[in-house]
């Protein structure tokens, strides 16, 4: 694969923030979804940026290593798994043009779920759920995550609406992305989506994830994160829309 020097720019951005993002500033994963989506062709992004996640979520794995509530990773996993396949077979009937609007449509109800999340901030969110989410919350994270690697404001919702403390919020997080992202590998794998080349170029990127990792560790402590989210918000905002404009194009062009 061979990259300009401009899309590596944006290349090493994205690992900065998906280390940010996975060690302390939640808000931020988003953003990267969509840079990658609008550097490259969508199934390809998925696995360009998966090797990423990764990396982020070992790093994460070292900050947040004592605290997790395994119970509820028990409860998610299985069924996440479930929407994993079910996104594997998604991602192997679709063309690009098809995957990126897909993608597209599940980045935007992300969103939507991110601003609903930020309104009911301050506001003890009837944070008790129904006995029977889990199941479904699993199989959506599974699924968003296989075809997009977007499930993050999902699951910041679950497990906001269970009342978890802080640091059980982080590491049941972290543990949770570490095991579904490395169950996703060998799916993307077999589709053709990860291969030698990307992730020869996922090497040269590592560390900016490990950057991203120490900075989101060390800052977000300090600095006012509602103003990191909100800049991502609207960032993300601009990405999708772009992303979803150039599917739209593409598909009339394909199909028309």
């Amino acid at each position: 694969m061979s990259y300009e020097t401009w899309q590596w720019l944006f290349f090493g951005l994205a690992a900065i923030i998906i280390g940010m993002s996975k060690c302390g500033i939640p808000g931020l994963g988003i953003l990267n979804v969509a840079i990658f989506q609008n550097l490259l062709l969508a199934k390809d992004a998925t696995g360009f940026g998966l090797p990423l996640l990764v990396v982020g979520d070992f790093c994460a794995v070292i900050a947040f290593r004592r605290h997790a509530d395994w119970g509820q990773i028990f409860k998610l996993i299985p069924w996440a798994a479930v929407g994993v396949i079910g996104g594997f077979f998604a991602l192997g009937s679709m063309d690009d043009a098809q995957a990126r609007l897909l993608i597209g449509a599940s980045l935007v109800v992300m969103i939507a779920m991110h601003l609903s999340r930020r309104k009911r901030k301050g506001v003890e969110a009837a944070s008790v759920v129904a006995p029977g989410i889990a199941p479904a919350i699993g199989g959506m994270a599974g699924f968003v995550s296989m075809i997009a690697n977007a499930a993050g404001p999902l699951m910041t919702l679950y497990l906001l609406a269970m009342r978890m403390p802080k640091m059980a919020f982080l590491g049941t997080s972290v543990y949770f992305f570490t095991l579904l992202n490395l169950f996703k590998i060998p799916f993307l794998v077999y589709l053709n989506i990860i291969t030698i080349e990307s992730a020869a170029a996922n090497v040269r990127l590592v560390p900016f994830v490990v950057a991203g990792g120490f900075m989101g560790y060390l800052f977000a402590r300090k600095v006012n994160q509602l103003w990191f989210e909100r800049i991502a918000f609207w960032l993300t905002i601009v990405a999708v829309g772009y992303m979803i404009w150039n599917a739209i194009l593409e598909a009339s062009a394909y199909y028309g």
